[in-house]
């Protein structure tokens, strides 16, 4: 059984910055595509940012500019760097890909403060 679990969140102050992790249980390498979504509350779930195997990356218009998605593969690890961040980007955070199946981490909350 594929684990991801994400870490990092937290509160921070409008305009300022936070670093996302999800780490796998076993090598990412087996992952294609990997993205990160997002559940602010009352909300439905979102797409904010997507990376594929060779690292082309995609991004949310809310976020374009402002978040930076990666993969280390070497460290079973993807990140998100977020940054100028705003109080819409309170949410609970995911990380999420394909293997035998859809794999999901079980969130990590941001919360900005204005």
């Amino acid at each position: 059984q594929v684990q991801l679990v994400e870490s990092g969140g937290g509160l921070v102050q409008a305009g300022g910055s936070l670093r996302l992790s999800c780490a796998a249980s076993r090598s990412i390498l087996n992952f294609n595509d990997m993205r990160w979504h997002r559940q602010a509350p009352g909300k439905q779930r979102e797409l904010v940012a997507a990376i594929t195997g060779g690292g082309s990356t995609r991004y949310a218009d809310s976020v374009k500019g402002r978040f930076t998605i990666s993969r280390d593969n070497a460290k079973n690890t993807m990140y998100l760097q977020m940054n100028s961040l705003k109080p819409d980007d309170t949410a609970v955070y995911y990380c999420n890909g394909y293997y035998y199946g859809e794999i999901w981490g079980q969130g990590t909350q941001v919360t900005v403060s204005s």
